[in-house]
């Protein structure tokens, strides 16, 4: 187990909490992390760029000119690629860009970036959040308080809706549950703050 100062929401200390190897001091793999995070923004791509081919281009029913005798090249529509306004050959279709990483290889590469963050010293444990009211005013201050300026992922262990809704005003702070973790979000924020009761059930849910 690795040990970590943990502090209060008044940036004091409040004991020491126990990250389980298995999650927080495992080998860290960077390919790996590379292909989980091009996983995660290929299965975000919508896919809808289309272009229309000469099928699709409105017109282009009569033939522009008779076959032979007017010595110009055959034609048979101006909607063809080669005149202006025709159809495009080859451009970008519908298409479903997302697919499927084996469940191991996520768990691991998601084990492998909090390990990154905790080796970085961007792993802070607070023993308790809780938020009243939905105010984004709260969280800010609270924030200011445990010195957090930068971009902050809030790791909780389930639904705290005060806290997510005061949390969405705050530009580069975004909570998130266990239950819903992934590497890009880990990745893409400067800092972890993670509730006590979040690393017990980060336990739960990932060493059974």
């Amino acid at each position: 187990m690795a040990s970590i100062e943990m502090i209060n929401r008044d940036n004091r200390p409040a004991g020491t909490a126990e990250l389980p190897d298995e999650i927080f001091s495992v080998e860290i793999k960077k390919g790996l992390l590379y292909d989980v995070v091009q996983n995660h923004l290929a299965n975000r791509r919508q896919g809808t760029a289309a272009t229309k081919t000469r099928g699709l281009v409105s017109g282009g029913g009569k033939k522009p000119w008779k076959q032979k005798g007017t010595g110009r090249a055959r034609s048979g529509s101006n909607r063809s690629p080669l005149w202006k306004g025709g159809g495009t050959v080859f451009g970008p279709q519908p298409r479903d860009y997302s697919y499927r990483m084996p469940k191991k290889a996520k768990w691991s590469a998601l084990s492998s970036a909090l390990s990154a963050k905790f080796v970085d010293g961007e792993v802070m444990v607070i023993d308790e959040l809780p938020v009243a009211e939905a105010k984004t005013k709260t969280v800010r201050g609270m924030l200011d308080t445990l010195g957090l300026k930068s971009s902050v992922l809030i790791i909780v262990p389930e639904k705290q809706e005060n806290l997510e809704r005061a949390s969405r005003n705050i530009p580069r702070v975004n909570v998130a549950r266990v239950s819903e973790l992934n590497v890009f979000s880990i990745l893409s924020h400067e800092k972890l703050l993670i509730v006590r009761d979040a690393v017990e059930k980060m336990k739960e849910a990932y060493l059974g």
